[in-house]
């Protein structure tokens, strides 16, 4: 479980996040929405400890965030475009980030087969195409059995195959209690994955709750056209 109280940050004299107060429950997939400089990024940057908040609290399964790092063994992070040594075979960086976790005893290699990486694991990631990467990326983002996932465009650059292969995995890992927390620009994406919404703008969460709510709230059935009036009424 996620819970975040009074979060703040401004970047220089631009407030980015405003009392932000959020509760996240396990088993369920939070999509992250809004119009660009709503806040996203600093959101999920401040839970993963990339951005130091002015104020509030992050707590991770119980654990606090700000001056703490144990925490992060709870989060798996896939972000939207991976930055790997070039100079490394697959396998090697799969070692590496290994190593970098203090070899955990559980691991999760479902992904390796599924995504048919086998025959690239020995390959220099210079030498690979931009989905392989992303193949890699969402493999090492699940490879160490996280509590909770942060997805940022976790389908970006995956052929079709692929990208069923990982909307399926995120699903199962879900109704076995896993939380994600996602971001996407393709909404219908978000409405086939999402059973969560929390709608930024400015800083601000300005919605919170089911895509059912939402949509309610809008008076929209899809997504999509839900995520636009809400822009367009605010």
């Amino acid at each position: 479980m996620i819970k975040i109280e009074k979060l703040n940050k401004k970047f220089g004299k631009l407030q980015v996040l405003k009392d932000i107060d959020l509760e996240m429950q396990d088993g369920n997939i939070y999509a992250i929405v809004g119009p660009n400089a709503s806040g996203k990024t600093t959101l999920i940057k401040s839970i993963l400890g990339l951005v130091k908040p002015d104020s509030g609290n992050i707590d991770v399964n119980g654990e606090g965030v700000n001056g703490n790092y144990s925490y992060r063994k709870y989060l798996g992070y896939m972000p939207q475009i991976a930055r790997f040594p070039e100079n490394l075979t697959v396998k090697e960086i799969l070692h590496l980030v290994r190593d970098l976790r203090g070899n955990p005893e559980k691991t999760d290699h479902e992904l390796i087969q599924k995504l048919k990486i086998e025959k690239e694991l020995n390959k220099k990631l210079k030498n690979l195409s931009g989905g392989t990467r992303q193949k890699v990326s969402a493999i090492i983002a699940f490879l160490f059995d996280p509590q909770t996932l942060i997805l940022d465009e976790p389908t970006a650059g995956l052929d079709p195959i692929s990208s069923g292969v990982l909307k399926d995995k995120i699903i199962s890992d879900s109704k076995a209690g896993k939380t994600f927390i996602l971001t996407s620009h393709i909404m219908n994406e978000v409405e086939e994955l999402a059973n969560q919404i929390i709608f930024l703008l400015d800083g601000e969460i300005r919605f919170e709750g089911s895509v059912d709510m939402f949509q309610q709230h809008t008076q929209e059935k899809r997504l999509e056209r839900a995520v636009a009036a809400m822009m367009e009424n605010l």
